[in-house]
């Protein structure tokens, strides 16, 4: 594991961007981006154009590894190259941001109040050309709809493969969403709290993993989390809050940082001039890293 990223990862400035969507969100990502659904046929057009769009922010000078600190990329994006070089290997050399892949294969039918992840078929196979790479860690994502057995399951999943990628050497980023249209919100996030506090407790004393949460409904909820030994970062989701909505409560969970993905490239579109992308991601970026800053 390489030691820099380690120790950017665990105490660096910035935060997280999100540049994972997949193929069942992609083109909802490139219609809000400008580029509407008749510019591209079947999928390999559809990965090409979001590349575009991915490849335009990533060499943007607005995005940069002092107020960036990774970056979460879609094996797609992970095995295509930015400027001549592999996509992570151009993340770190050139911008010293900390390159993640999304790892999970989506979400299973709901049961129980919650969606676990669907089986991930040749996950072993993928962490190893991940670490090939220079991908530092992974992320995977569950959604929680309300509070009971079925958050249970979630969290268990999740340390469950989380400890399969430790073994391949990396870090994982477990992602139990918790809907912010749950009426339940705050119930299901006292649970979560305390089966992460369970899954934590019962990791090995050298293995850390970093959490990403749901930005809580009580400021500081999470705070026994960002404390925990074997935790390396909490980070937050923007979880359908506008940016300035999600850097309030951002900024009100001290020691938590975002990763944020639908926010950080909002208002960015083709259309625009090399000079006004920049100028709204520079602006974007800059938002989210003071938020991220308190």
């Amino acid at each position: 594991m390489n030691k820099d990223q380690y120790a950017k990862a665990q105490s660096g400035a910035g935060f997280i961007a999100a540049l994972d969507q997949s193929g069942g969100s992609t083109p909802k990502a490139l219609a809000l981006y400008g580029v509407s659904e008749d510019a591209y046929s079947g999928d390999d057009e559809m990965f090409d154009q979001v590349h575009r769009m991915r490849t335009r922010i990533i060499t943007s000078p607005s995005f940069d590894g002092d107020r960036i600190l990774g970056a979460i990329l879609f094996e797609d994006t992970m095995n295509r190259q930015v400027d001549g070089r592999d996509t992570a290997e151009y993340l770190w050399d050139v911008k010293k941001i900390v390159p993640f892949l999304k790892v999970d294969k989506g979400l299973a039918d709901e049961a129980d109040g919650a969606q676990v992840m669907k089986p991930i078929p040749g996950l072993d196979d993928l962490l190893a050309r991940a670490r090939d790479k220079g991908v530092f860690g992974t992320k995977m994502r569950s959604v929680i709809k309300r509070p009971g057995a079925g958050l249970d399951d979630v969290v268990n999943q999740q340390f469950d493969i989380g400890r399969q990628i430790l073994a391949a050497g990396l870090v994982p980023i477990i992602e139990p969403e918790v809907d912010i249209h749950s009426p339940e919100k705050g119930e299901a996030e006292a649970q979560l709290k305390a089966a992460l506090l369970n899954g934590l407790d019962a990791l090995a004393g050298d293995q850390a993993v970093m959490l990403k949460l749901t930005l809580p409904d009580v400021d500081g909820h999470y705070r026994e989390l960002v404390e925990h030994p074997r935790v390396l970062r909490v980070v937050a989701l923007s979880g359908g809050y506008n940016r300035s909505d999600a850097c309030a409560k951002l900024a009100a969970n001290q020691g938590v940082i975002a990763s944020f993905s639908r926010a950080l490239t909002e208002g960015l579109t083709a259309q625009q001039s090399d000079e006004e992308f920049d100028a709204a991601l520079d602006a974007a970026v800059n938002e989210i890293a003071t938020a991220s800053a308190r």
